[in-house]
């Protein structure tokens, strides 16, 4: 039989990513193309049947840490099992290049305490055959993987590459240091940089307590190397602040957008705790005009609460600092669950004063019992107050920390607590809701490949699906065009990848076919995968019939099919230019 294509998919229907309604159609594919959506009457070499299920763009996650884990693993999990076809590392100013050899120690301890990647399996897993940052490009370029990959070049490696401990130690840059600075960012720009990003917070630092290398940095330095960006032409920002002063704080954003004269996005989350604002209703205005000014300034939002998982399995939970606790932590598993079980244990821990690690600075969030929640299975992100730990204590006549203590040892041991962070304030979603859908905001802060102690959000596609599109009784939801839209068009765009995030003839062949019936978002579960054995928060997902990533079967009802055919994308992607 002659095949007219390499891929067809039947009888869908077509949610295309523009935010036009829903349309039947088949889509046929060749080349890692879509060449022809409707009615295709060709064969293809592979076809899948859609009926009853919609057929959607890949989605773009612009708010990654994959630049360690894309060195050693093809499969960049959690981000694959939830429909990701296009994912951008290098975020908040962290990575592992540019990078002298006697600098490695510097960088992994960064990575391990900004983003919760342990020691270890940094140790093992980073292969450090580059020094450069176009050398880690080459590398990546060399790899395969489950989706494609981009990447942005990180202030803090940056910094310490040209100053070193001065870099280190915060002092200030001096003019030749800027100057080189901005020449690396040049070159890697030329290389294939997405773009360049940096952090400001003091939420960001090194496992060691220090504060990330690009905290502080004087405005001369930024501003250098967003020339740096404006005499190339080409490339996006990224930054983490804090907000404490938000007018301040915004206008760094606003002139560094003025003179690099490129795309400029921002971390924005509601509450009062690091680079959140309890004024982000403004602080989005404030991008909106920029924009009407004729700058791009975006604020990357995320769909849920930012919320921290507590649990034996974990970088903390509310007793991890007890002296008890403490001694008991390096026990086998077994062990430490029958000595937890003992009542003079419990009796004892309970008795004990918790002091945060001040190297961890979510520590403090284990002991926020009045927001904290059994999450379940499924999982509950959107609980009332009245089910938090605290409020459920209260009624049950006990202690939070004995409540906790109890809820931890369910499940053997391996129950779970969920303390939100942010983005749930006063009990509820509504503020994620009035973020996602101001025209000043993409959707971001996922963190796939990172916190894999504390953190597990790269799984928010499918919760955009199952949640805000089905199943939310608390309050609006959102349109399923619109909640595609945001997943894959408008994420692409802010970033320059526009070759991809619509189904449409000439776009790349990164798509979804998902049963929307069917989509199931379960708890999340810790597995020991990583190099040395080293563990991470999953989140798995049912209902996407496929997944495909340049015309590829990648994935087919949540498992695997082994196929590899993502790449190092370099720089940004011209649309297609349609006949």
């Amino acid at each position: 039989m002659t095949h007219s294509f390499d891929l067809v998919i039947r009888a869908g229907e077509v949610v295309d990513g523009s935010g036009a309604e829903p349309f039947p159609a088949d889509v046929a594919v060749t080349g890692g193309r879509i060449v022809q959506l409707g009615r295709v009457s060709g064969r293809g070499r592979e076809e899948i049947d859609a009926r009853g299920a919609v057929v959607t763009p890949g989605f773009v996650d612009i708010h990654t840490h994959y630049d360690g884990q894309a060195t050693w693993e093809h499969r960049l999990v959690p981000s694959s099992a939830h429909g990701v076809t296009t994912v951008v590392m290098g975020n908040c100013g962290v990575g592992f290049a540019p990078c002298r050899p006697d600098q490695h120690a510097l960088l992994i301890r960064l990575m391990e305490g900004v983003e919760d990647i342990p020691h270890p399996v940094l140790v093992d897993g980073l292969p450090w055959t580059w020094e450069t940052y176009p050398e880690y490009l080459d590398f990546l370029a060399g790899r395969r993987f489950d989706m494609d990959v981009c990447s942005q070049l990180p202030h803090a490696a940056l910094r310490v590459y040209v100053m070193g401990q001065r870099g280190v130690d915060r002092e200030p840059a001096t003019p030749a240091d800027c100057l080189q600075m901005a020449a690396l960012v040049r070159e890697g720009l030329s290389a294939g940089a997405l773009g360049l990003t940096t952090s400001r917070t003091f939420f960001h630092r090194s496992s060691d307590g220090r504060s990330t290398p690009s905290f502080e940095a004087s405005e001369a330095e930024l501003m250098g190397m967003a020339d740096a960006l404006r005499d190339s032409g080409r490339g996006v920002m990224q930054l983490i602040t804090d907000f404490d002063c938000a007018e301040d704080a915004f206008g760094l954003i606003h002139r560094l957008a003025q003179r690099a004269g490129r795309p400029l996005s921002f971390s924005l989350l509601e509450g009062g705790y690091g680079p959140m604002t309890p004024r982000w209703r403004e602080v989005l205005d404030w991008a909106a005009e920029a924009s009407r000014e004729g700058l791009t300034i975006r604020a990357q939002v995320l769909s849920r609460a930012i919320g921290v998982m507590l649990g034996h399995e974990l970088t903390l939970n509310p007793f991890y600092t007890t002296p008890t606790y403490v001694e008991l932590a390096a026990l086998p598993w077994a062990d430490k669950m029958q000595a937890l079980h003992q009542p003079e244990i419990r009796r004892r821990i309970l008795a004990e004063s918790a002091d945060p690690d001040p190297a961890i600075v979510l520590g403090r969030l284990a002991r926020e019992f009045d927001h904290m929640f059994q999450l379940g299975d499924p999982p509950d992100y959107e609980q009332p107050l009245e089910n938090s730990i605290a409020a459920r204590a209260r009624r049950l006549g006990v202690t939070p920390e004995a409540l906790a203590y109890d809820r931890m040892l369910e499940q053997d041991g391996r129950s779970m607590l969920y303390v939100t962070l942010c983005n749930y304030t006063d009990g509820s979603l509504e503020a994620s809701l009035s973020m996602m859908r101001h025209g000043a905001a993409v959707l971001g802060l996922g963190d796939g490949g990172a916190h894999c102690g504390t953190i597990c959000d790269g799984s928010f596609p499918t919760f955009m699906l199952a949640y805000w599109v089905r199943d939310r009784t608390r309050g609006e939801r959102l349109g399923l065009s619109e909640a595609v839209r945001m997943l894959s068009r408008d994420s692409a765009h802010a970033v320059g990848l526009d070759d991809r995030g619509r189904v449409a003839v000439g776009y790349k062949a990164d798509l979804n076919v998902i049963d929307l019936g069917h989509l199931h978002l379960h708890a999340p579960s810790v597995v020991n995968d990583l190099p040395t054995g080293g563990r991470r928060l999953i989140q798995r997902a049912e209902g996407y019939v496929a997944t495909v990533v340049g015309g590829t079967v990648v994935q087919r009802y949540g498992e695997s099919t082994g196929a590899l055919p993502g790449r190092l994308v370099r720089g940004p992607q011209p649309a297609p230019m349609l006949q």
